[in-house]
């Protein structure tokens, strides 16, 4: 049994497979620094290295926020207890709450039976034993929830149901995945011990997003990045957006 951590590693980097049309050929074995390695047909060995894109720059929540992001927690915990009494799904749920829309306390319980069904009704005929994605978007939600990423695994043994972008939402995206660039540029030298041919890094994002929104995916890309990993990814889970920055 792996701990939750990894169990989590290993749904992201399947998910990743799924998504990366140019994801290398190879058995994929989940270790330690880096989190992964990938033994192609060619006998490279590639590592990849996981890590969350960390909002350095968010600005700290008032108390009025820290009451909104414990009242959203709320209705997440009520759903994942009503939809696992029927159904025994282990699985990795992400919400993206409106900022414009808010719910109220009167609509508490109603959101999160809603959300069980939603979820409910998107699984039920799923194989619990098989990976797969499953999207809500906004139109299928109930008001004041935006977007819901669903994710199975065969390897998790606990769920995971929790808040997207729930580390703060950035003031300067570009500085924080720099930073996440060098710090794991600073470990890459441990990796290099294992003389494997290959180093990946792979950041990853609840949702893309910051306080200033406007064309963000473009400046990142117009950004030049500096790094010793011959590959540095951005992965929006929410959109199954992949970003190479590197």
């Amino acid at each position: 049994m792996q701990p939750e951590k990894k169990q989590l590693e290993v749904l992201i980097m399947d998910y990743f497979k799924e998504s990366y049309n140019d994801f290398p050929k190879g058995k994929i074995i989940p270790t330690e620094s880096p989190d992964f390695t990938i033994s192609m047909k060619n006998y490279h060995v590639l590592g990849i290295e996981l890590t969350r894109l960390n909002p350095e720059n968010a600005d700290s929540p008032d108390d009025l926020a820290l009451l909104e992001i414990g009242f959203r927690e709320q209705i997440i915990e009520r759903a994942k207890m009503i939809f696992e009494k029927d159904l025994p799904f282990k699985l990795f749920v992400k919400f993206l709450f409106s900022d414009e829309k808010k719910i109220t306390s009167e609509r508490e319980l109603i959101v999160s039976v809603k959300l069980a069904d939603l979820i409910r009704k998107s699984v039920h005929l799923k194989k619990g034993n098989s990976f797969f994605r499953i999207s809500l978007s906004k139109k299928d939600l109930p008001d004041g929830v935006d977007e819901i990423l669903i994710v199975n695994h065969p390897g998790m043994e606990s769920s995971i149901w929790e808040r997207s972008n729930n580390l703060g939402v950035s003031n300067d995206v570009v500085d924080d995945i720099r930073k996440s660039i060098h710090k794991k540029d600073e470990k890459l030298r441990l990796y290099q011990k294992n003389h494997l041919n290959y180093y990946w890094l792979l950041i990853t994002t609840d949702r893309l997003r910051g306080v200033k929104n406007f064309n963000l995916p473009n400046k990142i890309m117009n950004h030049k990045f500096e790094s010793r990993f011959q590959h540095v990814f951005l992965f929006d889970l929410l959109k199954s957006n992949i970003y190479q920055l590197i």
